[in-house]
C-alpha cells in the first residue's frame, strides 16, 4: 500500500527538479531507487524473522557486500550468523558493526553476546565493559551473570540473575541458568527451589525438569517432584535421578530406579537398558 504513494510524491517532483536542471530520467530512476531501499528493508525485517536462517545468511552476505557501509546491513549480517547458529563468524561480523559511528549500545550487548556463544568469554566482559551501566536491559545483565558465574563471583551473579529476571515476561529461561549457578556452587535447596519456579513458568521446559531432578537426587531425595510431565518425561526423568542415586553409592535405590524407567518409557529405552545391564554386570563381576 505505501508503494504508490512514495512513487506518486516521487514523480510529482520531476517537474520542478527537471527546472532546476536536472532530467526527468535521472529523477525518475532515482524515485525508483528509494522504492527499491523501503522494499530492502521490509525483505531485511522478514529475513531476520521468518526466513530459514542459512538463506537469510546469504541474502545478507549479497547485501553487505554492495552495501559495505550501511551499519543495519552488517547488522543484519552479524544476527543472522547467530540465528544460524553460526558463532565463530558472527563474532568478526559484530565486530564490523562496533566500528561504526552509529554503534549502539544494544550491537555491543549483541557483539558481546555472539562472544559468549563462541567461547571468547574474555572478550565478551571486556565487550560489555564498554556499555554504560546506566543502560538495563534484560539480556544485558542475563550476559554479566553468565560472566560472573564464570567468574566465580557469586554475589554478583545472584544480583545480575535477580535484575534479569525482573525485565523480562519470560523469566524460565535465566531461572534455569540460575539454578544451575546454584547446583554447581552446592547451594542444591537453592537450586531446587529455581528450577521449580522456572517450570512453573514454563511447564514445557525439560531441561529445567532434568535439572530439578539432580538438584533433588543431590539432597538424596529420590522421590519424583509433582510437575506436569508426560510419560516419557517421567521415564527419561526416573533414569536421570536412577543415574544419581548411583553415583552417590545408593545402589540398589538407583536399579530400582532404572527399572521403574525402563517399565515407564512408552517404548524401548536403550539408555536405561544400557545403564541397568552395565550395573548389573558390574555387582556380578563384584
Amino acid at each position: 500500500m505505501r508503494h504508490p504513494v512514495i512513487l506518486t510524491a516521487s514523480l510529482a517532483g520531476v517537474l520542478a527538479l527537471a527546472a532546476c536542471g536536472e532530467s526527468a530520467d535521472d529523477t525518475v530512476n532515482r524515485a525508483f531507487q528509494d522504492v527499491n531501499v523501503v522494499d530492502e528493508s521490509d525483505l531485511n525485517d522478514v529475513m531476520l524473522t521468518v526466513a530459514d536462517p542459512n538463506e537469510a545468511v546469504r541474502h545478507f552476505q549479497r547485501t553487505a557486500a554492495e552495501n559495505p557501509d550501511r551499519i543495519e546491513v552488517q547488522r543484519g549480517l552479524a544476527t543472522s550468523l547467530v540465528r544460524a547458529k553460526r558463532y565463530r563468524e558472527a563474532v568478526p561480523a559484530f565486530a564490523k558493526v562496533v566500528t561504526f559511528d552509529e554503534v549502539t549500545n544494544d550491537d555491543r550487548v549483541d557483539y558481546a553476546d555472539a562472544l559468549l556463544r563462541a567461547g571468547e568469554w574474555k572478550r565478551a566482559e571486556e565487550e560489555l565493559d564498554k556499555v554504560p551501566p546506566t543502560f538495563e536491559t534484560f539480556k544485558r545483565y542475563r550476559l554479566e551473570a553468565l560472566i560472573a558465574d564464570s567468574n566465580k563471583e557469586w554475589k554478583k551473579a545472584d544480583s545480575f540473575y535477580e535484575t534479569a529476571v525482573g525485565l523480562t515476561t519470560r523469566p524460565s529461561g535465566v531461572l534455569n541458568n540460575w539454578g544451575y549457578s546454584k547446583l554447581t556452587r552446592g547451594d542444591f535447596e537453592g537450586a531446587e527451589a529455581l528450577f521449580t519456579d522456572a517450570i512453573r513458568q514454563d511447564s514445557k521446559l525439560f531441561t529445567a525438569k532434568n535439572n530439578l531432578i539432580l538438584a533433588r537426587g543431590a539432597q538424596r531425595n529420590y522421590a519424583l517432584p509433582v510437575i506436569p510431565i508426560d510419560q516419557t518425561e517421567r521415564a527419561q526423568l526416573l533414569h536421570t535421578l536412577g543415574l544419581t542415586a548411583i553415583k552417590q553409592g545408593d545402589i540398589q535405590t538407583g536399579k530400582s530406579l532404572l527399572r521403574d524407567a525402563i517399565e515407564t518409557h512408552p517404548q524401548h529405552f536403550e539408555a536405561a537398558v544400557r545403564s541397568l545391564r552395565a550395573l548389573e554386570n558390574n555387582t556380578a563381576d563384584g
